[in-house]
């Protein structure tokens, strides 16, 4: 099979997504101007430098009460600061709750029921109990082709790491087995690995 996105694919569902896959899911924490916070998922999400560490995401669509962009951007763009929480396996639940489509003033932490803790490098919430969480300035937002597709690149100020996932001087993610995004309304979770050595390693 070969189509032409603009052409459109003819399927039931659109396979675009489903061929990026695994995909991290950047769980993302900030707030307005007002201290008013929000938390959404977003699996348009990576690192993307190592010095110093960068992450990107990217925003695909507005809401019915923010048509140009949802209130995860526009709190950004407006204060400057944001968190990345990573979703473990035992959070899904309480992500898949945040990924809905709520008015601007609800706090999708209450919604959720997940504690808050105060970053340390910026003015954020972020969930308390992650295993990860990257607290991230804004370095640049990127308007894309389409009516709502913005990138947000954020340099990576203070790094938190759950105590119980380092182990042997390593960042464990078997200890707490990350969310992964597949295409459609599917999901997987990292629950083995295996390693491989470089050529001339």
């Amino acid at each position: 099979m070969f189509y032409r996105p603009e052409d459109g694919h003819g399927l039931p569902h659109n396979p675009f997504n489903a061929i990026i896959t695994p995909r991290p899911i950047g769980w993302i924490s900030s707030q307005d101007a007002g201290g008013r916070a929000n938390l959404a998922p977003y699996s348009f999400f990576n690192g993307v430098a190592y010095e110093p560490p960068q992450v990107m995401f990217a925003c695909t669509s507005g809401k019915p009460d923010r048509a140009e962009m949802k209130d995860s951007v526009a709190n950004i763009v407006e204060t400057g600061v944001f968190c990345v929480n990573i979703v473990a396996e035992a959070m899904r639940d309480a992500m898949n709750t945040s990924a809905g489509i709520h008015p601007m003033e609800v706090d999708e932490f209450e919604l959720a029921g997940l504690e808050k803790a105060q970053a340390q490098t910026v003015d954020c919430p972020y969930v308390a109990g992650a295993p990860a969480v990257l607290e991230c300035k804004l370095t640049r937002t990127v308007q894309l082709p389409g009516a709502a597709n913005t990138v947000v690149f954020g340099e990576v100020t203070g790094i938190h790491l759950r105590d119980d996932c380092v182990r042997d001087g390593k960042f464990d993610i078997l200890a707490f087995n990350p969310l992964a995004r597949l295409g459609y309304r599917d999901y997987t979770t990292v629950t083995e690995l295996f390693s491989l050595k470089r050529p001339g390693e």
